[in-house]
């Protein structure tokens, strides 16, 4: 609750000072998050890095275009601007008719002196599972147990009630537990 009353404090400061101070403490507090969501999407660096900063700058300039407007949510305006940039980047890579060359499954780990090959090949492969899960049953999974959103803010982000977000999140779930005893 804290951390939401500081989110609207900074907006705040960006929405009426244009203070580029207020917005570097939500950057910093978004943008790993943000670069995660969208690479899970692209499985390209470059091309998550990119979309990534024309996510804030976007954002930035909504904020500042749009003064009259109330920001609920600044995570749940940030994951929507993201997530219209995903699609945007698709749709122009269709009309380009491009093929990717990467390895679509290399999702960035963090690297930490304890983990070991296993624990990296149980990722790996959770990974794969999940590619394989619908569109919409990956987004809410990441949104939930990756980025650690609530409900009510996944809801905010896709545009859904939170009833319906809970539904999609039962059936990925168990769509996911299905395709993992497949693999074991």
């Amino acid at each position: 609750m804290q951390r939401k009353v500081e989110e609207k404090i900074l907006v705040y400061k960006i929405m009426t000072k244009q203070d580029p101070e207020a917005f570097g403490k939500l950057y910093d507090l978004y943008v790993e998050k943000i670069y995660r969501f969208v690479y899970f999407k692209i499985s390209s660096k470059e091309e998550a890095e990119d979309i990534t900063s024309n996510v804030f700058l976007k954002v930035w300039s909504y904020l500042i275009e749009y003064k009259e407007k109330e920001i609920e949510s600044f995570s749940g305006l940030v994951y929507r601007v993201a997530r219209n940039a995903i699609i945007d980047f698709y749709r122009e890579r269709a009309r380009r008719q491009e093929c990717a060359l990467e390895n679509t499954l290399n999702l960035p780990v963090e690297e930490k002196g304890y983990r070991g090959a296993e624990i990296d090949q149980e990722v790996e492969q959770l990974m794969q599972i999940i590619k394989k899960l619908k569109q919409e049953y990956q987004e809410v999974l990441l949104l939930k147990y990756v980025d650690e959103l609530t409900t009510s803010e996944i809801a905010n982000i896709l545009g859904k009630s939170k009833t319906s977000v809970r539904v999609t999140l039962h059936r990925a779930m168990k769509k996911l537990q299905e395709l993992s005893t497949q693999y074991e």
